[in-house]
């Protein structure tokens, strides 16, 4: 399976670390595919659409490093999203959404500051799912993160050795009211080995959003939880599995473009445990996918939800690939989940996903 090309989006700016002493490399991710949703809730189900990033987000990034000495270098990564079926910017609109962030970087790791993804994000996708967070069977549809990305932070990520690694961020509110009253902060600790590798994420956001005209400030806080782990059974086949334990009306997956994306849910839950498993199998060029979640509600609405795909991509080579994938959601008594993919929410229950994505 070809995992650099899956989660080339995150990853491909950590390359900087191990180029040469000084470098400055341009890389991107084209990534487009028919989407047919159905079972919408609110029955407003569209017809099949062209949608960017299916799989994994379209980006064009800029990375690079510069040798300070004493085995120090300093990094940087600039990484726009693009939706390019419209050719207009991902992520609100945002110039460099995906990612901007400067730092310094060493044998021991790497300390930068911007706009960086969240640990907790990263161990969904790094480790627990294997759709590695994109088409109609990504982990997020069900599974909370909290959100994918922060502002104004600091994050730490440590080498491996030995086989054990560790990561830390930390985001300044920077609210009108006061720092701590949107600021977020997370930290993880990881063992890889030969054939196995094990994740625990904790990732906590408190997000009070200011009052605007009518509307009373809300609090979209979230405490997420996830323990990962896949192992290789085989030269071919990987098993996943993963359990999240999740707190905070923001703690549940809701559309993180939109501000006050949380309270368009049916009742959002503010207290549920996850459980995921999955297999992956690779035969040739070809990878095959499968993934069940269970969403168990806490709360007295008992808004349980389970979710099965299944999925395949095709390596045409080594930078461009095809894809395949569906998923189905089955929510209890109101619950308000959907089927979305790297780059979109979803509108319906059930989803099928045809695409192709080219690296460069």
């Amino acid at each position: 399976m070809n995992t650099k090309l899956i989660a080339l989006a995150c990853l491909v700016p950590l390359a900087a670390l191990a180029q040469e002493p000084s470098s400055i490399r341009i890389y991107g991710v084209l990534d487009a595919g028919a989407v047919s949703e159905h079972d919408c809730p609110n029955g407003d189900c569209p017809s099949t659409k062209i949608s960017p990033g299916v799989s994994t987000g379209s980006v064009l990034g800029f990375s690079g490093q510069e040798s300070l000495g004493n085995d120090t270098r300093a990094v940087f990564t600039l990484e726009a999203g693009v939706r390019n079926d419209t050719g207009q910017s991902d992520q609100g609109g945002r110039l460099f959404g995906s990612q901007a962030y400067v730092g310094l970087a060493n044998r021991w790791g790497a300390l930068t500051v911007g706009r960086q993804y969240d640990v907790g994000y990263e161990t969904l996708m790094e480790v627990a799912d294997p759709f590695h967070g994109g088409t109609a069977g990504t982990a997020t549809n069900l599974i909370g993160n909290g959100g994918r990305r922060s502002d104004n932070s600091i994050k730490y990520r440590s080498s491996v050795i030995r086989g054990f690694s560790a990561s830390a961020i930390y985001s300044f509110g920077e609210s009108a009211f006061s720092t701590s009253r949107n600021r977020a902060y997370g930290a993880t600790i990881g063992y890889q080995g030969g054939l196995f590798s094990l994740r625990a994420a904790h990732q906590r956001k408190n997000n009070m959003l200011q009052a605007a005209g009518a509307t009373a400030p809300v609090d979209l806080s979230a405490r997420n939880s996830l323990i990962a782990a896949n192992m290789h059974v085989s030269k071919s086949a990987t098993v996943y599995a993963a359990y999240a334990v999740n707190k905070g009306v923001g703690s549940s997956p809701w559309d993180q473009d939109n501000p006050y994306g949380a309270l368009v849910l049916a009742s959002p839950s503010t207290r549920s445990n996850d459980a995921l498993a999955g297999v992956s199998y690779s035969s040739g060029a070809a990878t095959y996918m499968v993934s069940y979640i269970r969403k168990d509600d806490r709360t007295l609405a008992n808004q349980d939800a389970d979710q099965v795909a299944v999925g395949m991509t095709y390596a045409m080579s080594k930078r461009t690939a095809f894809y395949a994938a569906y998923a189905k959601i089955k929510d209890h008594n109101g619950a308000p989940y959907t089927v979305g993919n790297f780059s979109e929410q979803g509108k319906g229950r059930n989803a099928i996903n045809v695409g192709l994505r080219h690296a460069f």
